[in-house]
C-alpha cells in the first residue's frame, strides 16, 4: 500500500497535476485520490487502470511490481515491437543499442 501511494504522488508531481487535473484525467474522485496519496485506500482494479491510463503507464508500473514495473507503455510498446521483429532485424537493432550504451557509459565516465 506504501508504494502504490507514493508511485500516485510522484507521477502527479512529475506530470505538475494538482489532485483534481488526475481527478479530471483519470475520472477518479478527486477524494479518493486523496486517500490513495495518503494510505487511507487502496485503489480498485478499475481506480488504478484509471490512473495508470491517465499517466500512460502500465498498472504493473503503478503498484511497482511484476516484470513490467520500471516500464512506461510507450518502452512496452517497443518492447513488444522488437520481440516481434525477424531475428535479423532485432540483431541489428540491439547492435546499435549496444553502440549507443557504450557511448553514454562511457560519456558518464569522463564526466565524473
Amino acid at each position: 500500500m506504501d508504494k502504490i501511494a507514493l508511485i500516485i504522488a510522484n507521477l502527479r508531481k512529475n506530470k505538475g497535476w494538482s489532485q483534481t487535473d488526475l481527478s479530471n484525467n483519470s475520472g477518479v474522485s478527486r477524494e479518493m485520490i486523496s486517500k490513495y496519496e495518503r494510505k487511507l485506500a487502496i485503489p480498485s482494479v478499475d481506480a488504478a487502470k484509471k490512473i495508470a491510463d491517465a499517466f500512460d503507464v502500465s498498472l504493473d508500473y503503478l503498484v511497482g511490481e511484476g516484470i513490467n514495473a520500471t516500464f512506461d507503455k510507450s518502452t512496452l510498446k517497443r518492447i513488444e515491437e522488437i520481440q516481434n521483429m525477424k531475428p535479423d532485424f532485432r540483431i541489428h537493432l540491439f547492435s546499435v543499442i549496444d553502440s549507443v550504451i557504450r557511448d553514454y557509459k562511457t560519456q558518464q565516465a569522463y564526466a565524473s
